[in-house]
């Protein structure tokens, strides 16, 4: 009996410390507006998916019968119902494909479309859930509970029982352009984000992409010399080019092809890193 006793003990002492994540299973937190919680087309060939990559909603879609804090298969929309193709897919699709079958790839995605990137600061949130007043925004604001931040976090802290963060994705900007002090802000919220989890910066790069470029005529494109900046204040953040991912026809948001190709660039960056290149 005793001896029973004593392994029931151990076995709920090490669940509880969380020796029960599976190291081949590599999560990724997305976030930031419009590009990455997905405004491009969902066509045909992206409703294909490897069972190898998850995604755990965060919300509820009643409509496709996906609950907030499970594991499902990956098939878009990956943020909220009734949203487009996201960087976010094709992240995970090249992933699984570059990667050994024995690893899967998980992602969350919390994105608010013309979301100032403070939405995300927890201290501050508050002064930025009304960037716009009209309701296609607050709404989007109230299905995370009125804190995007804290539902990330939440969504996260679910996850890590299952596997292991390994980054973050982020595509943001268009509403903060040509404000210089966008690395600072994205600064504290990557910190909050490392420590509300329990992550070392080193482990958990951050990946930032670009806004559409001056090659493709964007409208916010003089904000990517901004965010080029990002890796001087944050040493483990790396930049993803915009160069070339053809866009929608009012040149803020990427096409479902640009989406594509914009998604396997942050793969392909994240594997570069995690093969120390």
């Amino acid at each position: 009996m005793r001896t029973r006793a004593l392994v029931l003990i151990l076995f709920v002492f090490t669940s509880l410390k969380g020796f029960t994540q599976d190291p081949n299973f590599h999560i990724y937190l997305c976030f930031g507006q419009s590009n990455m919680e997905g405004s491009a087309s969902i066509e045909p060939e992206d409703l294909i998916v490897s069972s190898r990559f998850k995604l755990m909603p965060s919300t509820d879609c009643k409509e496709v019968g996906k609950q907030k804090g499970f594991w499902y298969t990956a098939v878009p929309p990956l943020s909220q119902c009734g949203a487009g193709l996201s960087p976010a897919d094709y992240f995970g699709r090249t992933m699984v494909q570059k990667l050994p079958d024995s690893i899967s790839v998980g992602v969350i995605n919390v994105a608010i479309g013309g979301c100032d990137i403070r939405l995300f600061d927890k201290d501050i949130y508050e002064d930025y859930t009304e960037t716009y007043k009209e309701t296609w925004f607050t709404d989007k604001i109230k299905a995370y509970g009125g804190n995007p931040y804290q539902r990330l976090i939440t969504m996260a802290r679910q996850a890590q029982k299952t596997g292991v963060i390994k980054g973050f994705l982020l595509h943001q900007g268009e509403t903060n352009q040509d404000d210089k002090n966008w690395p600072q802000y994205v600064k504290k919220v990557y910190r909050n984000m490392l420590e509300d989890l329990g992550l070392d910066a080193k482990n958990v790069p951050l990946l930032a992409g670009e806004v559409v470029g001056e090659d493709q005529d964007g409208v916010c494109a003089s904000m990517n010399k901004i965010i080029n900046t990002l890796p001087q204040t944050i040493p483990t953040a790396h930049i993803i080019s915009s160069k070339g991912c053809t866009v929608r026809e009012d040149q803020v948001h990427f096409d479902s092809d640009g989406v594509r190709e914009l998604g396997k660039r942050y793969a392909e960056k994240m594997l570069a890193l995690e093969q120390g290149e």
